[in-house]
């Protein structure tokens, strides 16, 4: 059944188009990606389906009966009237009906031990009524559920009776999305809820929207979660939305082939219309009235052909690297005993370990383990309550700041950089701002009005100019948009220095992370890339036998390990002539590539037909040989 449906929604801002010919349904159990650069009209497109925004065009049509629920990135959690000022209190104030059915039932309940007559019978009615309505709502057992939700999203019993003041946005935010989550609504509409998230709560928020049986809107630039979560993508570009009936890998697969084929598409039209083009003029040329009649046919064939639009520039993307500030000694960074603790809460202790020249160190736990704090100790920002630390030879540090809190709100985007890097020309600054996709009046505009994305764009772009051999990075990823995560991950990789970094950004750390330390109970140090890491931590939690399992663990005979030591010599065996498979083929494929090139070229430069056919040929190559070159990869990890 159908729960929302949009039909040529669009919206303007004066003179300005946000959205146009927006027309897309989703239906009950849908679970809904909508992806697009910052500023592309995301949000506007939330407002317009929760009623907040009214469309210029169009209409917003929602199935009868069914509530919308939506939090928006970085709201600031809104403390409700009702109960008192903690955070189980609030979570509570999620449902008003059953507070004030318990409040009635109390106060009754009080008053019967004293009614008399028919006073009593009045009482003993009125209660019987609304206890049944408070039992049919939940009323028994919406308290345990209440603390159960907030523990999964890492609200541990003693921060239960905390006063709201004392959380930070993020976890404002999280409590936010528990009394959300916890009401259920039919349309549920999330705007980058795992900003702030630890990887433990953000698994267990993918595996909790999956499972949700209603509808999800979810506006995200985590690759990772998207792929987890949903099974239909709206790509939201140039104004206009297109929905993918798939997840997000199989979207950004079918896009860039449609992309193609209609460039491809558009290319050929244009080739074979500027073909006849020049057989019009020729024919015209000779001017004898079989010529006139050849020329008007062809002319008649390029009225009638329905016209390739050519595909539209996709949106801007920033582009970038890091300037490199000389060379570190072979010894970056020691670390020896850290501790740090606050009054009554300890985040680590005797945490030692070393930092070589070129490493890209991710650092890793569960919110509140102290990762943010560890950069800031390193930075001089705070103080450890015990235990040193040293920076080896010729370290310069550039730091990004996950609060952009190094940014003045009362500057202007220009004035920001200018005043960091007075000495450079406004020239080489409106260069290096139009990287970050602030062009024109961009640049006029002070920090403080500036969108989390801008901010962080702008805080990167003065990182850009900084020579720095270390990279000391708090979570870079937070309010980038997927393309700018992506710059950042190649400017990253390109860098030739060190890299400490505290990420959420599975797909970031996949892509970077030479070593992973994980800030616990117990500190761990592993050397080798992400995948790895969790492969490892996977293997060691299914090597834990339960209780059940030590008792019924046997040794295998003789027999098994033979027969087991056979199957996997089988396997080894069909591994290895499958390798030599793939290697044969690569070099065939690599070598016909070689070939259709050359006739590209060559023979097929002046003939349509068969310079299509080769085009053709060329791309399902290319394609293959990227398949089997992952192949080809698998199989030497796993000979190594």
């Amino acid at each position: 059944m159908i729960s929302l449906t949009l039909s040529n929604v669009g919206f303007s801002v004066g003179t300005r188009d946000i959205l146009t010919g927006v027309s897309f349904a989703i239906e009950d159990n849908d679970k809904l990606g909508v992806v697009g650069v910052n500023g592309s009209g995301k949000s506007t497109l939330l407002r317009l389906i929760c009623g907040e925004y009214e469309p210029t065009d169009g209409a917003v049509f929602i199935a009868k009966d069914k509530s919308v629920g939506i939090l928006y990135q970085d709201d600031a959690f809104k403390i409700s009237n009702e109960g008192d000022n903690t955070v189980i209190s609030q979570m509570y104030a999620a449902f008003p009906s059953l507070l004030r059915d318990e409040a009635a039932l109390l106060r009754i309940e009080a008053e019967l031990k004293v009614a008399e007559g028919d006073e009593l019978v009045r009482l003993s009615g009125e209660f019987e009524k609304i206890n049944t309505r408070f039992i049919d709502g939940g009323g028994l057992h919406y308290k345990s559920r209440c603390k159960s939700l907030l523990t999964r999203l890492g609200f541990g019993e003693e921060t239960h009776n905390m006063p709201i003041d004392a959380l930070s946005g993020g976890q404002r935010t999280r409590l936010a999305l528990a009394r959300l989550l916890y009401r259920e609504p039919d349309i549920l509409i999330l705007d980058e809820p795992t900003n702030h998230l630890d990887t433990e709560t953000m698994l267990w928020l993918e595996g909790h929207l999956a499972a949700y049986k209603k509808s999800v809107i979810l506006v995200s630039h985590d690759r990772y979660f998207l792929e987890k979560v949903t099974n239909k993508t709206l790509d939201v570009e140039n104004c206009r939305a297109k929905l993918y009936k798939c997840s997000y890998t199989e979207f950004t697969r079918q896009k860039e082939e449609a992309r193609l084929a209609q460039e491809r598409a558009y290319v050929n039209q244009q080739r074979e219309i500027e073909r006849l083009e020049k057989y019009i003029e020729q024919q015209r040329r000779w001017n004898r009235e079989r010529n006139i009649i050849a020329a008007e046919s062809r002319q008649k064939a390029i009225d009638r052909m329905v016209k390739v639009e050519r595909p539209e520039d996709a949106p801007g993307g920033i582009s970038f690297s890091f300037t490199q500030g000389g060379e570190t000694g072979n010894d970056v960074l020691s670390v020896r005993d850290l501790q740090m603790s606050f009054p009554g809460r300890k985040l680590f202790s005797n945490l030692s370990f070393e930092v070589k020249k070129r490493e890209r160190v991710f650092i890793v736990g569960a919110n509140g383990t102290g990762k943010s704090t560890l950069l800031k100790i390193l930075l001089g920002k705070q103080t450890q309550t015990g235990g040193v630390y040293q920076f080896g030879y010729n370290v310069k540090i550039g730091y990004y700041d996950q609060e952009n809190q190094n940014l003045s709100p009362e500057k202007t985007v220009l004035d920001e950089l200018w005043d960091a890097y007075p000495d450079m020309g406004q020239t080489k600054l409106r260069s290096v701002l139009a990287l970050f996709r602030f062009r024109g009046d961009d640049i006029e505009k002070t920090v403080s009005v500036l969108s989390g994305g801008e901010r962080a764009r702008l805080t990167f772009a003065k990182l850009m100019l900084s020579e720095t051999n270390v990279l000391i990075l708090d979570e870079p990823t937070n309010h980038l948009d997927i393309a700018s995560r992506e710059a950042l991950e190649d400017a990253v990789t390109a860098f030739e220095g060190t890299v400490i970094a505290v990420s959420h950004d599975r797909y970031f750390m996949k892509r970077l992370a030479t070593r992973i330390i994980e800030l616990g109970e117990k500190t761990v140090d592993y050397r080798g890339t992400y995948d790895e890491y969790v492969a490892k931590k996977e293997s060691e939690a299914a090597a834990v036998p339960s209780s059940t399992d030590e008792k019924t663990v046997t040794e295998p005979t003789g027999k098994e390990l033979y027969l087991r030591r056979k199957e996997a010599e089988a396997k080894r065996r069909k591994a290895e002539a499958r390798y030599k498979k793939v290697l044969l083929e690569i070099e065939q494929l690599e070598a016909e590539l070689v070939e259709i090139n050359d006739r590209l070229f060559g023979e097929a430069a002046t003939d349509y037909m068969l310079a299509a056919e080769l085009d053709d040929r060329r791309i399902t190559v290319e394609d293959r040989l990227m398949q089997l070159y992952e192949e080809e990869e698998k199989g030497i990890s796993t000979d190594n």
